[in-house]
């Protein structure tokens, strides 16, 4: 990642692994008040009128930004929540992002071991490197503001799956040997595969017109 256009602020960076994060709010009320606020009209104001030259700044905005800033707004709405699904969707573009290899190394062992539709429908090439890697995931927060947004979650739900099922494979190969990073491993599993379900149900509740 590179320092934003004014020069002074450095991005803050954060582990792969990170998924959740809490922070304190004296109104919990007032700080969900915002976070719904702030993510739909975001999303609506670009939808409505998707400029490409915003659409690119919110797509690269952790790399400019760091995640704290959005963190704050949207780490503790529910996970089926318009704020919910944006911190999840830059969650795992910042997974990839900080370690493009690993994640690259996943979604390999994934589409290999995975018999399903789904490698095909989250739209990575065959093989994925780590550069696809990075313009997938971009892409897929690119369609949140531009095109079919229930499409753009059901992407993601399927390339959290492909991670999921790829991360669970390579924590059983250093079961006996690492076990920390089999560990470490398992437990991005779990939350790949929690992340899958959440944006799947938010797709199917953004077509019935009932997210909120």
């Amino acid at each position: 990642m590179t320092d934003d256009a004014r020069g002074f602020h450095k991005p803050v960076r954060r582990p792969a692994e990170l998924f959740d994060r809490l922070f304190a709010a004296d109104d919990p009320a007032e700080v969900s008040r915002v976070a719904h606020s702030t993510a739909r009209a975001l999303v609506a104001r670009v939808r409505e009128e998707p400029d490409a030259a915003v659409v690119e700044r919110l797509v690269a905005f952790t790399d400019r930004n760091g995640i704290d800033d959005i963190a704050e707004l949207w780490s503790r709405s529910p996970a089926k929540s318009l704020p919910g699904t944006l911190w999840r969707l830059y969650l795992l573009q910042l997974m990839v992002h900080d370690d493009p290899q690993t994640a690259a190394m996943t979604y390999e062992r994934g589409r290999i071991e995975l018999r399903s539709a789904d490698p095909v429908v989250a739209g990575a090439p065959t093989p994925a490197g780590p550069d696809e890697l990075v313009g997938l995931v971009d892409m897929i927060l690119r369609g949140v503001f531009v095109g079919d947004f229930a499409v753009a979650l059901e992407r993601a739900a399927a390339f959290c799956r492909v991670q999921a099922s790829g991360a669970s494979h390579v924590a059983d190969d250093y079961e006996g040997t690492e076990s920390d990073r089999a560990s470490a491993f398992t437990t991005r599993a779990l939350r790949l595969s929690d992340y899958a379900g959440d944006l799947a149900a938010v797709a199917a509740l953004w077509r019935r017109d009932a997210l909120v």
